[in-house]
Formats: structure tokens, C-alpha cells, sequence
């Protein structure tokens, strides 16, 4: 990269889209063509660009001036983009501990069949060489913070550390056949998947341990964690919020459904007076036919009467 793409790149870093006086940029950053784990500083492909484990360029977009204009647009408002990002990081690190297993069993089906013990002294030596790379690293660190002194103090712990990897081989060695030792040198990282050798000197393990790919995946697991301590976080503030939403809800759901039974119950059963009236109305209109005949037979007999006088 020249000297004026690293210039375009950091004033993109720092500015955004907005760098050269307001210009609107096509694509925006919460577009769904920009990838959210690279806005989060999270994407597989950017961190183990250029290692053995390097999965080329994403399908998506990455712009330093769209995650400028993300971070500054995340501070007023939440675009849950991290759920995106889990979701993206936590695929691949499933599919590299796949592999992490089927490595392993191939091992397993390739290597001699060993007793229990002998495995145990093995994973022994195994986890004293992986102590000894991390101080490795660790005390290379120091040196170059300029911390001497504790620079010397790790170093000595990593003599120490080797001479029990001296027993550890030396044990592990005496419990073996010679026809199988050479077959029991490999073993698979946990971490990045590389095979780790039993014998592997300071130099291997230090250049493993302190890595680009090591370090890569170290950082991944540590964002993908990162994530899910957030997602968890969310889960239960809403869970929390809805706990304490649900009993007026359920209180209001129980006064309305008191007040439509009661008044359906109102509209089936009518009260007291209700039926007092109905009875009224109905006798009153039983007696109304008696009063019509005998008013019919009182006009017929009077008519009658006249008749007959004249």
C-alpha cells in the first residue's frame, strides 16, 4: 500500500464519508451489503488475512469510512448489529472446532492404540511445551515494553518449566516401545487447529504460541465471547422489562374479562325488578282480551235494547 492510501485509509478511519465536504456516499453503513462483523472489528476474514489459515476476502463490503460513520452513529442511537456479528463469528468458530475434531480422531485412527497412562504422560509433556511458548511470548513482550527485570523473572520461570518437560519426555519416553514412540508426536491445537509436535523446541513454540494465526484466533474466540456476553446482557434486561410489564397486563386482561362476563351474565339474567316488570307487562296483556269481551258484550246488549224500543 503507498504512502497515500494509508493517508485516504486513516482519514477515512477518523472522518468517515463525510471527509471531502459532505459528499453522499452510494452505499450506507447499515446497508445489508456492508458486513456488521467488520464494522464491529470482528470478521474472520480480516483478522487471519495473510496466515496459513487465511479464507480470502469477504463477500461482503469493508470501509473504513462506513465504520467511522457507524461508531459515531452508535452513540445516539443502537442498531443491534452485535446479533448479526455473533451470529457470523460463532458459524466459523463452530466449523473451526469441527475441524479441531476430526483432526484429532484422524490422529487418534492414525496413531498406535496406547494405555490410558501413557496418554496422560504424553498430554503432559504437551501442556508443559504450551507453558513454555506462552512465557515465551510473554517475556519477549516485557522486553520490548522495556521491562527488563520482569523480562529475566519470566525467563527463569521458563527454565524451570523446561526442566519438568525434561522429566515429563524422559517418562513418557521409558513408558513406550520404541516402535510407537515416533508414531505419538503430533497433537492438535485447541485453539487454531495446527499440529504441535512432542519435541518441538523453543524457537517452534515460540513462533506458534506468539503467531499471527495463534493470535487470530485467540482474538476471535475473545470477540465471539465478547458478544454473547453482550446478547445475554440484552436477553435478560428485555426478560426483566417484561417481567415487570406482564402483571399490569394480566391485571387489565382480568378486569376486562370480569367486566364482559359480567356483563354478559347481566344481559342473560335480568335482575329482579327486571322480571317483576316483564310479569306486569305480561299479565297486564292477558287481561287486556277479558276487558275487550266483556266491554263487546256489555255494546251488544245495549244495542239490543235500543232496538227493541223503537
Amino acid at each position: 500500500m503507498s504512502a497515500q492510501s494509508q493517508m485516504r485509509a486513516m482519514l477515512d478511519q477518523l472522518m468517515g464519508t463525510q471527509r471531502d465536504g459532505g459528499q453522499s456516499s452510494l452505499v450506507k453503513f447499515n446497508d445489508d451489503r456492508v458486513c456488521r462483523s467488520f464494522l464491529l472489528g470482528c470478521c474472520p476474514n480480516d483478522i487471519l488475512s495473510g496466515t496459513r489459515a487465511d479464507i480470502g476476502e469477504c463477500r461482503k463490503i469493508h470501509d473504513l469510512a462506513l465504520k467511522a460513520d457507524y461508531e459515531m452513529a452508535s452513540k445516539s442511537h443502537d442498531y443491534y448489529f452485535d446479533f448479526d456479528a455473533y451470529e457470523h463469528v460463532n458459524i466459523f468458530i463452530s466449523e473451526t472446532d469441527q475441524k479441531i475434531l476430526v483432526s484429532k480422531k484422524r490422529l487418534a485412527d492414525q496413531q498406535a492404540e496406547v494405555s490410558a497412562e501413557v496418554q496422560c504422560k504424553a498430554n503432559t509433556v504437551h501442556d508443559l511445551n504450551e507453558q513454555i511458548g506462552k512465557l515465551l511470548v510473554k517475556a519477549e513482550e516485557l522486553g520490548m515494553n522495556g521491562n527488563i527485570d520482569e523480562s529475566k523473572i519470566v525467563l527463569d520461570e521458563v527454565e524451570k518449566v523446561k526442566k519438568l518437560k525434561t522429566e515429563a519426555e524422559e517418562a513418557y519416553r521409558n513408558s513406550m516401545p520404541a516402535s510407537t514412540y515416533q508414531q505419538q508426536k503430533l497433537r492438535v491445537c485447541d485453539v487454531c487447529s495446527a499440529y504441535l509436535g512432542l519435541h518441538d523446541n523453543d524457537c517452534r513454540l515460540a513462533d506458534h504460541f506468539g503467531g499471527k494465526l495463534h493470535a487470530g484466533f485467540i482474538e476471535i474466540r475473545e470477540q465471539l465471547s465478547k458478544l454473547k456476553s453482550q446478547i445475554d446482557l440484552r436477553k435478560r434486561v428485555h426478560d426483566e422489562s417484561k417481567k415487570h410489564q406482564r402483571p399490569k397486563a394480566d391485571e387489565r386482561s382480568r378486569l376486562e374479562y370480569k367486566n364482559r362476563s359480567s356483563n354478559l351474565y347481566r344481559r342473560r339474567s335480568p335482575s329482579p325488578n327486571h322480571r317483576q316488570k316483564a310479569y306486569g307487562r305480561s299479565h297486564e296483556a292477558r287481561q287486556r282480551p277479558k276487558e275487550r269481551s266483556s266491554r263487546s258484550t256489555a255494546s251488544g246488549s245495549s244495542s239490543s235494547r235500543y232496538r227493541s224500543r223503537s
